[in-house]
Formats: C-alpha cells, structure tokens, sequence
C-alpha cells in the first residue's frame, strides 16, 4: 500500500487534514503555490490520495495543471462543489468530502453535523478524520454524493446571501427570518438542479440545512465570500434564464 498523501494547498482547512493523515499513520507531501507540481508527481506518482485543498477560486486552475498520473487519485473539499466541477477535467470518480467543520486561525476545528466522506480513498480520509476527532461517516452512491453535495450548497448559499440583507447569525435568521431564508432558499435550489441536471429535493434540503443551523446557530451568516457567492449564484441563474427575484433584490439592496 501507497503510504503518502499529497496535499495541495496548506490552508487552514489543507494544514487540518494534513495532522489526521499524520495522525494516522501517512506520510503528507504539501504542495504549495511555489511547488513544482511536476516533479513532485514523478517522485510520489501513485500516492493514496491527492487532496485538492484550495479554495474555490482556485480550484479549475490547480485541476486543469493536474500531472495525468494524479487524475484517478483526486480528493476534493470546495464548498460550491458539484460533479460538473471535476466532470470537466476528465475526473471520473474522485473522492469528496463535503466538509461540515470549520477552521480558523488560532482555534481548533469545529465540526458542526458530521462530514460525508465519498469514493475510492473514502477508508483513508475516514481514518485520518477519526484520529483528531472529527466526526464523519461513508456514503456509497453517486445519488447520496450529489444530495450531501446540494446540501451543502443550500446551507453555505442561503445564509450568506440571506445574512447580506439580516446580518446576524444563522440561527437568528431562521427563527426571526425564517419565511425570507425559505425563499432564498428555494431560489438557490433551482439554481441547483440547472446545476446538476436534475430535480433536487427542496424539503429534504431544507430539513438538512436546519439541521446545520441548529448544530451551531451562533455561526455568522455572512463573511468576505458572500458578495461574491451571490454573484456566482446570479451568473448561474442568467446562463439557465431563471428569474430568482428574491436574489435579484438582495442584489439591489446591497449596491
């Protein structure tokens, strides 16, 4: 068995991943910004995984650059992250975890719901999670992915772009808020099933980011990202031509 991890990008949330593979029992290869990417994949051509650790912005150029040996070794951690992301780089079946544990300078992570892990080094990032105590759980279809996935999206989309007209926390929107953010997030949901080809289930979705809401409802609903998730959000409805008014007016209000 292959005992290194390549990690690319040693940001917070790189740097938490990078302790639990150490922790249990991996070698970790950091890639940074500076790294020749290349010779790094001629020395360690068949790791156990490759984890993608950037942020989003920097996702489509880090996987365009991908060495082709790496291709079928892929782990993936973006919030906004929906199969059309990897699909595009001739990724057929990567690992994923859609992350439900947050980390910032100077304190340890916080996990709130525990984080689905999904694909092919799914038994690695499992371990690695359960050495530094962060809670997680396997999930083995493609259709449970893309839920966890949306799921995901739903709740990061919602309170950023509801929490750039409430401001507040999470939990101070839903239960002052709760009519507004339900509308918000029936806008965002379409925007996910043009995404994703499909029609995705919006009760459940909401129940699920209830269920995220409540696991931490002191968690600000907006930070530095969220202008631009709302921008993200409208340059996707205008490609589908959906009207999302209720999105459209938060953007107006916040010029």
């Amino acid at each position: 068995m292959n005992n290194s991890i390549v990690i690319i990008g040693l940001g917070q949330l790189g740097r938490v991943f990078a302790g639990g593979f150490l922790r249990a029992g991996y070698s970790v290869v950091p890639v940074n910004r500076d790294t020749d990417v290349d010779i790094v994949a001629a020395r360690h051509p068949e790791p156990a995984l490759v984890l993608v650790a950037v942020a989003e912005p920097d996702l489509h150029t880090v996987l365009a650059a991908l060495p082709p040996q790496w291709k079928t070794r892929i782990g993936l951690i973006q919030n906004e992250l929906l199969p059309r992301d990897w699909t595009q780089h001739s990724i057929s079946h990567p690992t994923v975890i859609p992350v439900w544990f947050e980390k910032k300078k100077g304190s340890d992570a916080k996990p709130l719901i525990p984080s689905p892990v999904s694909g092919p080094a799914s038994e690695t990032v499992l371990a690695a999670l359960k050495a530094i105590d962060i809670p997680c759980r396997e999930i083995a279809s493609s259709q449970d992915l893309t839920y966890e996935l949306v799921r995901k999206n739903v709740y990061i989309l919602t309170t950023n772009i509801a929490g750039l007209r409430t401001g507040g926390t999470v939990g101070e929107l839903w239960r002052q808020q709760r009519s507004f953010a339900h509308s918000v997030a029936q806008e965002v949901v379409q925007i996910q099933d043009w995404l994703t080809g499909e029609r995705n289930p919006l009760e459940r979705l909401i129940e699920g980011m209830e269920e995220a809401i409540e696991a931490d409802p002191t968690h600000l609903c907006t930070g530095r990202s969220a202008p631009a998730r709302l921008a993200r959000a409208l340059q996707h409805a205008d490609e589908a031509k959906l009207a999302v008014p209720v999105l459209r007016q938060i953007q107006q209000a916040t010029r």
